[in-house]
């Protein structure tokens, strides 16, 4: 049972096919029935993991790697067929691919990267996943207005550009403080035994002035 999220991953990545085939046929009834459902896997399989800590670490690459393919997929094809704007689509993608190129350099050179998602990614990924359903909707049924999709897509947008920003923070900061250990811990293997640091001795020595 403790594969069970892993499975229910590859069952979101089977689905990126078939919605793409629905989009591609105009079928957006279809389409939107299939996201739903991918949807609902997504937050299915986090909720058993966590609930019964059911980790893997291949779950841990299936889940996000599953859900970038998802959208980016979908918002690849939807702008072709011109049911989403361009720079909305260029956001969500140039984001996905700064956290991948970032996730890689930082593992390449500083090892695995730990962390959570942060509350304005989660927040973005919400956003993207509605703005998708609404569009879908509104192409099978003209429903819910123009107006409200632009909002939507503005939304979208913009938690994208500052959840792609708080990445970049994030990365930065980690990378940073890697190589400040780093540097630490070469400076404290090459103090011989019984010497202190030449840093430490001067500020002794300037303490010592000082008083």
């Amino acid at each position: 049972m403790r594969h069970l999220p892993n499975l229910i991953c590859l069952v979101r990545l089977a689905l990126i096919w078939p919605i793409a085939l629905a989009l591609y046929g105009h079928r957006y009834g279809l389409a939107l029935a299939l996201f739903v459902v991918a949807a609902i896997s997504d937050g299915l399989d986090g909720y058993l993991a966590k609930r019964f800590n059911w980790i893997s670490n291949l779950g841990k690459f299936l889940d996000p790697a599953a859900d970038k393919l998802l959208l980016v997929t979908v918002f690849v094809e939807s702008t072709w067929l011109g049911l989403v704007p361009w720079w909305v689509t260029a956001a969500a993608v140039a984001r996905d691919a700064m956290i991948a190129l970032g996730a890689l350099i930082y593992r390449a050179w500083f090892g695995p990267l730990r962390g959570r998602p942060t509350i304005i990614s989660k927040i973005n990924t919400a956003a993207q996943l509605l703005y998708l359903m609404a569009v879908m909707l509104g192409a099978a049924v003209a429903f819910p207005p123009h107006d409200v999709l632009r909002a939507l897509a503005l939304t979208v947008f913009t938690t994208t550009v500052l959840s792609g920003f708080g990445y970049v923070q994030a990365f930065t900061r980690r990378a940073w403080s890697s190589v400040a250990m780093k540097e630490s811990e070469i400076r404290r293997r090459e103090t011989p035994a019984g010497r202190r640091d030449p840093a430490a001795q001067r500020q002794g020595k300037g303490a010592k002035r000082t008083a």
